[in-house]
């Protein structure tokens, strides 16, 4: 069959370009009979997984062997400010025990404007003033052009706190807090290309630059932070690549995911080594049948270097993780991380409709309950550990069971209970998936 015609109902604020970008015919094309229901589908979900919109529909219309094509969307609401209000002391109790209790709160304002212009640009602002000081600004555009293949990405980002992590002793963090002064500023600018093949295909280039410092208290407790120094300025260039073919971003269960990384770091105050650090990442997703999913995700660093100082020197605690041993830190140069987990749908309420609200940007609520039972395994290579932490270099497991609720905006909240082979356990919340 001949496609005709393709069309768009709904998308009062998203240009038309950015979703004919999406697919992989336009008009002229020829579809056999046999493929057609595949291959619409196949398309819907990559206008889908913009995330642009609370849902996509498709429908043809065939008249002697020509086909048209129809793509209905509902559009979501594309603005996020989202208040900053947090205590600068570690629990309420500390705070409320302080005379100065006021002078040490943290408030502002964390702004996204997604699709911005309609052409699914976005743009991040963040103003936080208080006991610690940020100040950021990004904006990233996927693509350009008829294709939309080649885009950009630039931000700046200015931090200053009153608190740090210095060091990491019985593999916990160890936390340093100066009322005048700030023990840690940090300020970078960063800019890069894009090549986005599809929504399931993009790979990055970015340059940036960055000047940290740390005050001499910093230093003195702990020289290793930057060898020795309480300054340093480097560069670094990242490439990376991701192929995302999972039948939604938000909680996968069917498809794969892959995603590779090279980071070279230069600095250019003198007497530091270039770092180069490798990452991978491979997830599939399966479909057991009678509401069951299985998933199994693997992933791991390289990192190679002369000397590394304290600040480089990460591993799980920080972007990856062992589930259960949430209250640690594990330092180290590589690391190696398996993760597992079978799902089974409760129940899916579909989308709740908020009675009195007029905006269909906002009245529908989706609401899909999952009972989740997982397992964990990593493990750290650190060279030359220090002899007060004991995770690095030996095998970390646990296992547990948890609930995830997919609702509003593709927002998954989660609540687990995981024991680590440490004989630990407890509950966690977080508040995305977690493989």
């Amino acid at each position: 069959m001949r496609v005709a015609t393709v069309l768009f109902v709904g998308n009062q604020k998203t240009k038309e370009r950015i979703l004919r970008a999406e697919l992989d015919f336009q008009e002229g094309d020829t579809i056999t009979a046999q493929k057609l229901g595949r291959r619409l589908e196949e398309n819907r979900r990559r206008i889908f997984n913009l995330q642009l919109f609370h849902s996509v529909a498709v429908q043809t219309v065939c008249r002697d062997g020509d086909i048209t094509v129809v793509f209905g969307v509902q559009e979501r609401w594309y603005t996020f400010p989202i208040p900053i209000f947090s205590l600068a002391d570690r629990n309420f109790r500390s705070w409320l025990d302080r005379p100065d209790r006021w002078k040490r709160v943290d408030y502002g304002v964390h702004l996204v404007r997604r699709n911005f212009r309609g052409r699914n640009e976005q743009v991040i602002g963040n103003v936080q003033l208080g006991f610690n000081r940020k100040y950021e600004l990004f904006y990233e555009a996927p693509g350009y052009g008829r294709r939309r293949r080649i885009g950009f990405g630039a931000g700046a980002s200015y931090y200053r706190s009153h608190a740090l992590d210095y060091a990491t002793i019985r593999d916990r963090l160890v936390n340093l807090r100066q009322e005048e002064g700030f023990p840690i500023e940090r300020q970078y600018v960063t800019a890069g290309l894009r090549w986005r093949r599809t929504v399931q295909h993009l790979s990055a280039f970015d340059v940036s630059y960055h000047h940290e410092r740390i005050s001499d208290s910093v230093q003195q407790r702990n020289p290793a932070y930057f060898l020795g120094r309480t300054r340093r300025e480097y560069l670094d260039f990242s490439l990376a690549t991701t192929l995302n073919q999972r039948n939604t971003f938000a909680y996968p269960l069917t498809g794969r995911f892959v995603q590779l990384g090279l980071v070279q770091r230069v600095f250019l105050t003198p007497g530091s080594s270039p770092i180069t650090t490798a990452r991978a990442r491979y997830v599939q997703y399966v479909d057991l049948g009678h509401q069951f999913y299985y998933n199994i995700g693997l992933q791991g660093q390289i990192r190679f270097s002369r000397r590394v100082a304290y600040a480089d020197n990460r591993a799980f605690g920080y972007d990856a993780l062992v589930r259960g041993y949430d209250a640690y830190v594990i330092d180290g140069r590589h690391y190696a991380l398996l993760q597992q987990s079978v799902s089974y749908q409760l129940f899916d309420a579909a989308r709740i409709r908020l009675g009195g609200i007029q905006n269909p940007k906002v009245n529908t609520i989706p609401l899909v309950l999952y009972a989740n039972l997982f397992t964990d395994a990593g493990y750290v290579g650190a060279p030359t550990p220090w002899p007060n932490n004991r995770l690095p270099n030996q095998v970390l497991a646990s296992a547990g069971v948890g609930l995830h609720l997919v609702t509003y905006y593709d927002r998954v909240l989660t609540v687990e209970y995981t024991r680590n082979a440490r004989g630990q356990g407890g509950f966690f919340f977080r508040s995305e998936f977690p493989i």
